[in-house]
């Protein structure tokens, strides 16, 4: 069995248009939005054993927040500059790439690259997953090469608003 964990960065900043894309951080919202995402993650007992990030600034911090939240070393991430502005066919392949050892893995990135990976992997169909959303994948198989060339069951789809009730 594998779980991935898609995870897209928290809402970011537009305050400074001087800022390249690649640096934006969070704003107020993403900052409040990305803790209580981790904390959702970790009552359902989320433990990924690996995350995996676009180095973009506002997902670095993403994945930095939530990994504390779930008991993870910030500093184990491993930051991956190939996500930022990836199709999802090189995220599809970084799948493949997983470790073996590593049974359940969080990917944190962007769109539309990662709501097309769910939509790839994943049983139900997407529309977008919004800013702090995460969409859980498990599949039936004990190697990540099988994984990211099979379907598998999504297990799970949140996001902010979802989980403060207002959807």
């Amino acid at each position: 069995m594998r779980e991935l964990f898609i995870l897209r960065h928290a809402k970011s900043s537009w305050d400074d248009p001087s800022l390249a894309d690649f640096d934006r951080p969070l704003n107020s919202r993403g900052k409040e939005d990305a803790p209580l995402m981790g904390e959702h993650l970790a009552k359902l007992g989320v433990k990924p054993d690996i995350i995996v990030s676009s180095p973009a600034k506002r997902a670095k911090k993403t994945a930095k927040i939530v990994a504390e939240q779930l008991g993870f070393n910030p500093e184990k991430i491993e930051f991956r500059e190939t996500i930022y502005e990836a199709s999802p066919q090189s995220l599809l392949y970084l799948v493949c790439q997983f470790p073996e050892n590593a049974k359940r893995v969080m990917l944190v990135g962007h769109n539309p690259g990662l709501t097309e990976l769910a939509n790839i992997l994943g049983d139900i169909t997407i529309e977008n997953i919004p800013t702090t959303g995460v969409v859980g994948i498990a599949f039936d198989t004990s190697k990540w090469e099988e994984a990211c060339r099979m379907k598998g069951h999504t297990i799970l789809f949140d996001f902010p608003k979802k989980i403060k009730g207002k959807e």
